[in-house]
């Protein structure tokens, strides 16, 4: 099923902050407590994981919309793009974490030495490639998109000249995180409608 609809465009950056920090709760409150219902690996993987990291990240969001200073400017900006990677790279490890039976068994699971990295060790360029082999459809443009937040990220060191972008780029990139959100809840297995969360 795909989340077709999207208002993003037509709400304010504050509603889109919210509406994630929203989602981030939900996806929180429950994929945090999955037992009995999730296959058994999934749900310890789940249970250990940092969610409520991200719904704090979430909230952080908020620092981001402030005006600023010209000195704080560029820093302020990649500390931005630092944020928001660090949810993207959160929502993909959800998914895998939750369709980790999958993993396992994926010829194209990720190793390092031989040995398997789990989901929740994975960093953001092996999750990035897995992703384009294994879960990206051919018309999905998310790919380009992360690779994009990534590049953007690395930004974080700091000593090296990078392209950072501008607060503009970064707010849509805002949006744009939220219709990303949706794309990867609505391929979450929930055991009904019901418990599905929609922002």
């Amino acid at each position: 099923m795909t989340y077709m609809f999207d208002d993003t465009q037509e709400m304010s950056l504050k509603e889109v902050v919210g509406r994630i920090i929203d989602f981030n709760y939900s996806l929180r409150d429950f994929w945090s407590s999955a037992k009995g219902w999730a296959p058994p690996e999934a749900a310890d993987l789940l249970t250990r994981s940092r969610l409520d990291w991200q719904v704090s990240l979430s909230h952080c969001l908020n620092l981001w919309l402030e005006e600023t200073v010209s000195e704080e400017a560029d820093g302020r900006l990649i500390l931005a793009w630092s944020n928001l990677g660090s949810l993207v790279e959160g929502t993909m490890k959800l998914l895998l974490s939750v369709f980790y039976k999958d993993y396992l068994n994926d010829v194209e699971q990720v190793k390092k030495r031989g040995k398997l990295v789990e989901p929740d060790q994975l960093e953001l360029e092996q999750m990035r490639q897995f992703f384009n082999k294994r879960i990206w459809k051919p018309e999905d443009s998310w790919d380009e998109w992360i690779l994009h937040i990534q590049w953007r990220r690395n930004a974080i060191h700091a000593f090296k000249d990078r392209e950072i972008g501008s607060f503009d780029e970064y707010r849509n990139d805002l949006r744009m995180y939220l219709k990303f959100m949706r794309y990867v809840n609505f391929r979450l297995p929930y055991p009904d409608e019901i418990f599905m969360p929609r922002f």
